[in-house]
């Protein structure tokens, strides 16, 4: 299998019209607000979405530069393997965001706490559920050291610019 294809479902619109000053997770995004433009034709797969409060945004990283193996990611000024990092700039630029469902008008979805630069495509939600995607983990590789810096990290353009 050569090529996978999909479809953007929708549209994600938020404050940030480009990647650079961007916050890098959507936990350090918190009140930040912004929609998801559901084309009309998946509405009636909206169906029971506003019984959760917390959704996952899969999207594409339309503005992410060409893919490196290696990268030097955000919070860090070493040289890792892409695969070790939360970069947008993989093989495959698909970006997952944990946002609150504020609520849902036709089309559209009120969401807060967005990491998202405005105009990316949509490819799927689907429901958080803590008991399904909270897990203890024994490792946290490189960001250990790290990870204590992302309230104050935000995009600086190295993978879009």
């Amino acid at each position: 299998m050569d090529k996978i294809k999909y479809t953007p479902i929708g549209i994600i619109h938020s404050p940030f019209k480009k990647p650079r000053g961007i916050p890098i997770q959507p936990s350090s995004a918190q009140g930040v607000k912004g929609t998801v433009e559901l084309s009309p034709k998946y509405v009636r797969g909206l169906k029971d979405i506003e019984g959760f409060s917390h959704i996952i945004l899969i999207y594409h990283f339309h503005l992410s530069k060409k893919f490196s193996l290696e990268v030097i990611p955000y919070m860090d000024n070493k040289l890792r393997g892409v695969f070790a990092t939360r970069a947008p700039s993989h093989p495959n630029p698909i970006g997952i965001s944990v946002v609150h469902l504020i609520k849902i008008k036709d089309n559209i979805l009120h969401i807060e706490n967005i990491d998202i630069v405005d105009g990316t495509p949509l490819l799927d939600i689907k429901p958080y559920v803590p008991e399904f995607d909270i897990i203890e983990i024994q490792k946290k590789g490189w960001l250990l050291k790290n990870v204590k810096k992302l309230p104050v990290s935000k995009d600086d353009g190295r993978f879009s610019e």
